[in-house]
């Protein structure tokens, strides 16, 4: 603090420009420049009053702001038996949870502080796709609806899904089958989205897409082929009855109607 005196003084009392009070005092002239706007936002002028301390002086110049609030820790159990129900996703569980605490984490944290929670539940194989390498597609288990608003009619269609495995980044759309016309053109639509194909395409089985599954030699549907060969990537189906190449698309149908009762 006595250099910071010594400094305020040759300011104001001195009269010296802020390069010569750097050499005065041997410091930096960003030190100077910073000093004295401290000084001038505390509204500190020389002389400084006689019964300000060193210690008042530094809380003055240097006043720590205050830290956020805490914010609200979801139910980290509650938010993990919710995404085993159809439908239900972290970008969902998350609207929720910051509709009951505006002030509450962002999305990229609960994100990052739910999978840290998760990951000390069990052992499990971690699996890592590059950028750029793989896309998994599929069609969602549960069908939602399309509602016609003048008469008030519902039709059931499908959801098609695809997902980058590097980025998590989805793709999403109501189609009225899942024949192959609707397939292929999903994946058209998708893949202009995206601005592009990944090299590999993961589909889960799907008969517009597999032919015949086999667990080591699949049979891929040659429409379906040709399609992959014309954006430069190629069909690798998730193995049958084999969990760990289960595709994301199947864990991220977004269309659970949020009614603001959520818990987290």
């Amino acid at each position: 603090m006595r250099k910071l005196r010594e400094l305020l003084r040759l300011k104001y009392e001195a009269g010296l420009s802020h390069r010569a009070i750097a050499q005065a005092c041997a410091v930096g002239l960003g030190t100077v420049t910073t000093y004295l706007q401290r000084a001038a936002a505390a509204g500190l002028r020389w002389p400084l009053p006689d019964d300000l301390d060193d210690a008042a002086l530094d809380a003055r110049l240097f006043a720590r702001a205050a830290g956020p609030p805490d914010r609200v820790v979801p139910d980290w159990s509650a938010l993990h038996q919710e995404l085993k129900k159809p439908g239900v996703t972290l970008a969902l569980l998350w609207t929720e949870y910051r509709a009951l605490h505006p002030g509450g984490y962002s999305y990229s944290q609960l994100c990052e502080r739910y999978r840290q929670w998760a990951r000390a539940l069990r052992p499990s194989m971690r699996q890592v796709h590059r950028a750029g390498e793989k896309l998994f597609v599929d069609f969602s288990g549960k069908r939602p609806h399309l509602v016609d608003t003048t008469t008030g009619e519902e039709t059931a269609v499908e959801l098609f899904v695809g997902v980058l495995g590097a980025s998590g980044l989805i793709y999403a759309e109501a189609t009225r089958s899942q024949d192959l016309p609707s397939w292929v053109n999903a994946h058209v639509r998708m893949l202009e989205y995206f601005h592009g194909s990944p090299a590999i395409w993961v589909p889960d089985n799907l008969k517009s897409g597999v032919t015949t599954a086999h667990r080591y030699d699949p049979e891929i549907n040659c429409t379906y082929a040709d399609l992959a060969r014309h954006y430069g990537a190629v069909v690798i189906p998730a193995r049958v009855a084999t969990p760990t190449d289960k595709d994301q698309a199947s864990y991220c149908s977004p269309f659970r109607t949020f009614d603001g009762k959520g818990g987290y």
